[in-house]
C-alpha cells in the first residue's frame, strides 16, 4: 500500500468501491453500511464524512479490512461495536443478540403507557439491556429489574447500564415461580424473547452470529412465550400491562396463549413501522377499563 493520505475524492472513490462489493455480496444496506464503517474507521459521524480533512495513511487498508469482513456477513454492529436503539448507542459483540428496530416499536408503546408514580417494570430476556435501559431513562423514577440466564448477555447489560439503575437478575425465565417476591407488584413486563420457530431460515447475520439461545423458541417458537405470561398474571398488579414481541407468523398463537390465562383484558396484536405482526399487548384484570 502507498503510505499517502486518502483526500476527499478519493475518499469517495473507496465508499462508492466498497458500497459495491457489499452489494454483489447480497447486503441491501451496501451503500448506508459502507458510509457508516467509513465513519467508524474514521472516528467520525457519517454525517461528518463530507466535511472531514483527509483521512491518514492507513484508513484505506484498515477500510479493506472491515469490508472485507462485511462481505462475508459478518454483522455492521460486530464490526463498529455499537448498535443504535431508539436515543441509545449500546455495545454490543459476538455472544450477544443484536438489538432491532422492529424492537423500537414495542419500546415507543410501552413509554406511552400512563403508569404510576415509581413504577416497577420487569423486562425478560434482556440481552443486551435495551429495553430495560431505555425504560429507565425514560422513567428514572422507576425500579427496572432485567432477567436474562446467559453469562455474556448479562455482562453486555451491565456494560450498557453503566449508571443507569437497573437491576440485573440472571435467572432462566422458564422456569416456575420465578422471583415469587415480586407477585403482585409490578406495572409492566416487557419481554423480546427467543422466538424463532426452529429450522426457520435466516439471513447470515443473524444464522451465523446471534447467539441461538437469543434466537429460537421452540418447534413453533412459543417456547418461552408461554413462561412469561405465566409469570406475567402472577407478577402484575391490577390494570399493570405486558408486552411480549413474538415472530411474524405466532401473533395469534400469543394471543391466544394470554387469553387462556383468564388474567387479561384488553389483549392486542400490535404491528412495527414496516407493518408486520410484531408484539401483543394486554393489561391484568382487576381494574376498571379507563373510559
Amino acid at each position: 500500500m502507498t503510505n499517502r493520505a486518502i483526500g476527499p475524492s478519493q475518499l469517495r472513490r473507496a465508499i462508492d468501491s466498497a458500497a459495491a462489493t457489499l452489494a454483489r455480496a447480497g447486503i441491501d444496506s451496501a451503500r448506508t453500511d459502507a458510509e457508516l464503517l467509513a465513519a467508524h474507521v474514521v472516528g467520525v459521524e457519517r454525517g461528518r464524512l463530507v466535511t472531514i480533512d483527509p483521512p491518514g495513511p492507513d484508513f484505506y487498508e484498515h477500510y479493506d479490512q472491515v469490508i472485507a469482513r462485511r462481505s462475508q456477513r459478518v454483522p455492521l454492529q460486530h464490526l463498529t461495536g455499537t448498535a443504535a436503539f431508539g436515543s441509545l448507542q449500546l455495545r454490543v459483540g459476538p455472544g450477544v443478540f443484536i438489538p432491532r428496530p422492529e424492537t423500537e416499536a414495542l419500546l415507543e408503546w410501552t413509554l406511552a403507557q400512563p403508569l404510576p408514580a415509581g413504577p416497577v417494570i420487569v423486562d425478560l430476556c434482556t440481552g443486551s439491556g435495551a429495553l430495560a435501559i431505555a425504560m429507565a431513562a425514560a422513567r428514572p423514577d422507576a425500579r427496572v429489574i432485567a432477567v436474562d440466564d446467559d453469562p455474556t448477555a448479562l455482562e453486555y447489560a451491565r456494560r450498557n447500564a453503566d449508571a443507569a439503575p437497573v437491576e440485573l437478575v440472571s435467572a432462566d425465565v422458564t422456569v416456575p415461580e420465578l422471583l415469587g417476591e415480586l407477585d403482585g407488584t409490578v406495572d409492566l413486563v416487557v419481554s423480546n424473547p427467543p422466538y424463532i420457530p426452529a429450522g426457520a431460515e435466516l439471513e447470515p447475520e443473524v444464522a451465523q452470529h446471534d447467539p441461538a439461545h437469543a434466537l429460537f423458541g421452540g418447534p413453533d417458537g412459543m417456547a418461552v412465550i408461554g413462561p412469561i405470561v405465566g409469570h406475567a398474571g402472577r407478577w402484575l398488579r391490577p390494570g399493570g400491562w405486558l408486552a411480549i414481541e413474538h415472530d411474524d407468523t405466532t401473533s395469534q398463537q400469543t394471543v391466544e396463549t394470554i387469553s387462556r390465562t383468564g388474567l387479561f383484558t384488553a389483549i392486542t396484536a400490535r404491528r412495527d413501522l414496516a407493518g408486520r405482526p410484531r408484539f401483543v399487548t394486554a393489561r391484568r384484570t382487576g381494574m376498571e377499563e379507563p373510559t
